[in-house]
């Protein structure tokens, strides 16, 4: 060999040698990526396979730098410690038909891993919970080998048909090759055996049908119009920015934003379109179906991990154009997305309250500006936050004043329940009842509306006053009569509903106190006995079908009188619906809730809006024991905007959140004595200055829940300082055992 040869095969061998190092961000509570080492370099976002201990996990290979155009007080903690390559596990493999994961999403997952205070590898199994799942093993399917068939190989004439079917160059499952050759599953499986077919993985089949903007073009009014045309322009300009589309109920929000949405499909853009409820995807799929042509994909945690796997590979590659979902949804790979849309912004569903705690409408804000989208918020109650940012000028703002097809605003009017109540035992009082006779008399629908379920939030002793309370929370045990069940509305454990006392054992002493909505609905079947009664409520709605029959049942008239909960009080249109019923409007007005009015007041208002949406006017009925409390007199005056603006004047000398920063530290654990002993060290140590003011510690609302003793630390800061930076030192300064957990609320919605 000469000395050149002798060279280049050395240079050869250094170059089949060179190791390439890689931060790889795995879903463990981390606080930064883990450094690996490849034989090849591996662009930030594909999915690998990595030892972990004595483990193997999947994880994303990361950005080394990127950080360092977040904020000061936002950025992740990453170790900057360098190892030998020697020292370094070498990544096992890339994840087989699994996509990159595109920047703005790893973007996305850092910027919300250091505002909300979670390790970045939390944040990242939201994404890949569908690979991790097993949702990214593509299917598997065979392949005709090149090699010569072996001399010994019998050609019976099955395998030759076998052998026929499998000539394509793209492989087929065993079902395909069997229905082909008319060969069974097992002559297939023989074949291979002898090397004649090779196991392959099949191309996933996506199947999305893409909408149609120009499908059925939708005839708006002037003012509608105009509010429209607005949107669209947000849309043709592919940068950032936000817009609230208010309107009354009824006024055809949704019509306008399908309009913007149908300019982001003329660019070729994919858009995304976030309900508080999947229950509301029925109605909202069909009025999507009659514009656009075809249904969009829809994204929620009870969808199979078949579909779950399509959507999610075909919002990375591009072929899903619109989906539709809950604010999981945010976290999808999209490949080109360029509209962001948040129905019911106000809703407070859309805070996360398990695990990584984040706020839906604040995110898919945070998401759009990553790609330089624009955001619609939508809502006929716009919530403080978002009116606040508009008065800011942050926001933009259309609003549509009036209902659309010229319907009106039911009329609502106050039943005080100190005069005019039911008699004992009964919770329908007798003009509530009047009214709803002469609906049903003339035709119509009417609705009761009480946001509790079951049928009675407690139940007490007659003979020792005992209460039947949760053996694992700090909360009483609702009575599901439907069920045959005693159930906690916060750990979900369920017992028989007892006959006797399980303090006296005094027998049938056990009685129900208050309503919820089942007995609301064994007086209305008593009351009414000719309606047709359908009730609707998270135990009665089970799945999207179950809903979407429901819903189905109401529009051709085969109900009319509609029992539910908060599932009935916003996004339908039941034209033929004149009357609603609130029987329990005082419910959600007590306890120290910052924004227990507010949030009373959008639930009413939205639960107002189902009736008279049609030709014949509507009427609503509140049922309330404080008729002169503001919500009360906001809803009969129809004068949402001076409820809101009292709100705010309520808020501001205190910077309250819209008008200042607030975060909730809630320490958890089995012993009592440790959840004291750390909230009391936390509470020595807590953050000072001007602006700032801490708040506690104190037992939780629910200071038992799951087993876990709780108290509640509450951090609140003038808008202009930043709460993480102050959070992370105030955490370091006390040593927390490993049976006590801290557990950080950035912008909490309940303080339960």
């Amino acid at each position: 060999m000469t000395g050149k040869s002798l060279i280049k095969q050395t240079v050869a061998q250094k170059e089949s040698e060179k190791k390439f190092r890689l931060s790889v961000l795995v879903p463990r509570p981390f606080s930064g990526p883990l450094d690996y080492v490849c034989s090849q370099p591996l662009a930030p976002g594909t999915i690998v396979q990595v030892p972990l201990g004595r483990k193997e996990i999947m994880g994303c290979v990361w950005d080394a730098d990127w950080r360092d155009v977040l904020p000061p007080d936002f950025r992740p903690a990453r170790s900057q410690k360098f190892f030998d390559l020697a020292r370094l596990k070498p990544i096992l493999h890339v994840i087989e038909g699994a996509p990159i994961v595109p920047e703005s999403l790893r973007r996305f997952i850092d910027w919300l891993s250091a505002y909300t205070l979670n390790a970045p590898g939390q944040v990242l199994a939201i994404t890949l919970r569908v690979p991790l799942s097993g949702g990214m093993r593509p299917g598997l399917g065979w392949l005709l080998t090149k090699e010569p068939f072996p001399a010994t190989l019998r050609l019976t004439p099955s395998r030759r048909a076998v052998i026929e079917a499998a000539s394509s160059v793209e492989p087929q499952s065993t079902v395909e090759l069997s229905e082909k050759s008319g060969a069974s599953s097992a002559v297939i499986r023989g074949l291979a055996a002898q090397g004649i077919l090779k196991e392959t993985a099949l191309k996933p089949e996506i199947s999305f049908k893409k909408p149609d903007p120009f499908f059925h073009e939708t005839l708006l009014s002037e003012d509608q119009k105009r509010s429209a045309q607005s949107l669209c322009e947000r849309v043709k300009e592919q940068k950032f920015s936000v817009t609230l589309l208010e309107g009354v109920t009824g006024s055809g929000k949704t019509e306008v934003y399908f309009e913007a949405l149908a300019k982001a499909l003329e660019q070729q853009k994919q858009i995304l379109v976030l309900l508080p409820e999947i229950a509301l995807t029925a109605q909202w799929m069909e009025r999507f179906s009659a514009r656009f042509g075809v249904e969009p994909a829809i994204w929620h945690s009870d969808l199979g991990v078949k579909t779950r796997r399509e959507v999610w590979l075909g919002a990375a590659l591009g072929d899903v154009r619109v989906v539709v979902g809950a604010r999981s949804a945010l976290f999808l790979p999209f490949d080109n997305l360029g509209l962001v849309i948040v129905d019911e912004e106000h809703e407070s569903t859309f805070k996360q309250e398990e695990g990584v705690l984040y706020n839906g409408r604040d995110m898919a804000i945070m998401r759009a500006r990553l790609v330089s989208a624009p955001v619609i918020l939508v809502s006929a109650t716009p919530s403080l936050e978002t009116l606040a940012n508009v008065e800011q000028g942050r926001y933009q703002h259309e609003i549509l004043q009036t209902r659309h097809g010229g319907a009106q605003f039911p009329e609502i009017s106050l039943i005080d329940m100190k005069k005019d109540g039911p008699d004992r035992g009964l919770f329908l009082s007798p003009l509530l009842c009047e009214s709803i006779d002469h609906s049903l008399n003339k035709g119509e629908q009417a609705m009761l509306f009480l946001n509790r379920r079951g049928y009675a939030p407690l139940t007490i002793c007659r003979a020792c006053g005992y209460r039947l309370q949760c053996p694992h929370c700090t909360a009483w045990l609702v009575e599901h009569r439907a069920r045959g069940r005693m159930s906690c509305h916060y750990c979900e454990y369920t017992q028989p509903i007892p006959h006797e006392c399980p303090e006296c054992q005094a027998e049938t002493s056990l009685v129900p106190v208050g309503p919820g909505v089942e007995r609301i609905e064994e007086e209305a079947r008593a009351r009414f006995p000719e309606a047709k009664i359908l009730s609707m409520a998270s135990d009665t709605l089970s799945s999207p079908a179950a809903t979407a029959e429901a819903v189905r049942k109401i529009s051709e008239g085969e109900v009319n009188l509609i029992i539910g909960t908060q599932v009935v009080a916003k996004g339908w249109h039941f034209p033929n619906l004149t009357l609603v019923g609130v029987v329990d409007a005082d419910l959600g007005l007590g306890g120290g809730d910052l924004r227990a009015g507010e949030r009373t007041m959008q639930l009413l208002h939205q639960v107002s809006g189902r009736a008279g949406r049609g030709e014949k006017p509507g009427r609503v009925m509140l049922q309330s024991y404080v008729g002169d409390h503001p919500v009360m007199q906001a809803l009969i005056d129809n004068d949402i905007e001076r409820f809101m603006q009292q709100e705010a004047a309520q808020r501001k000398p205190g910077f309250w959140p819209p008008y200042g920063r607030l975060a909730a530290l809630i320490i958890s654990s089995a012993q009592e004595r440790l959840a004291d002993q750390i909230s009391r060290e936390l509470a020595l140590n807590a953050p000072q200055g001007e602006g700032i003011q801490v708040l506690g510690p104190t037992p939780a609302p629910i200071a038992v829940l799951r087993g876990q003793h709780r108290r509640r630390i509450l951090l609140r800061t003038r808008r202009n300082i930043a709460l993480q930076p102050l959070i992370r030192l105030w955490l370091e300064r006390v040593k927390t055992s490993r049976d006590v957990k801290v557990t950080v609320d950035i912008d909490p919605v309940s303080f339960l």
